[in-house]
C-alpha cells in the first residue's frame, strides 16, 4: 500500500507543470491573486498562496502576464492577465499536454508507436 505521503508528493509533483497552464487560461479574464486561487481551487487545482503569488510574478517577468493596479475599490488589487506572448506559450504547453496525454493513453492501452 502506498503511504499518503509518498502519494501526496507525486501528486504535487504532477500539478506543478500544470499550474502554470491553468493559470495562464484562467488569466484569459483579467483576475487579481486571491480571486485565482479560488477559481482554480474550484477547477481542481489546489495551489497554496506561497507558492501562486511568486508564480504570477514570474510569468509577469517573463512577459506571459500582465497586470494593472485597480484603485477604486477600497483595497487596491493587482489584476493579471495573460498576455498575447502567454498565449502564444499557452498554445505550446497545451499541444505538448495533448501529446503527453496521448503518450500516456498509448501506454495504458499497450499500443505501440
Amino acid at each position: 500500500m502506498v503511504s499518503e505521503d509518498v502519494l501526496r508528493t507525486h501528486l504535487q509533483e504532477l500539478r506543478r507543470g500544470t499550474v502554470v497552464v491553468a493559470s495562464l487560461v484562467a488569466l484569459r479574464r483579467p483576475n487579481y491573486g486571491y480571486a485565482l486561487l479560488q477559481r482554480l481551487t474550484d477547477h481542481g487545482f489546489p495551489v497554496d498562496a506561497n507558492t501562486l503569488y511568486p508564480l504570477l510574478r514570474r510569468l509577469e517577468d517573463q512577459g506571459l502576464l500582465t497586470s494593472e493596479w485597480n484603485t477604486e475599490e477600497s483595497r487596491p488589487r493587482k489584476f493579471y492577465r495573460t498576455s498575447d506572448e502567454g498565449e502564444s506559450m499557452l498554445s505550446r504547453l497545451l499541444d505538448d499536454l495533448a501529446a503527453v496525454q496521448t503518450s500516456i493513453t498509448g501506454l495504458i492501452q499497450g499500443v505501440d508507436r
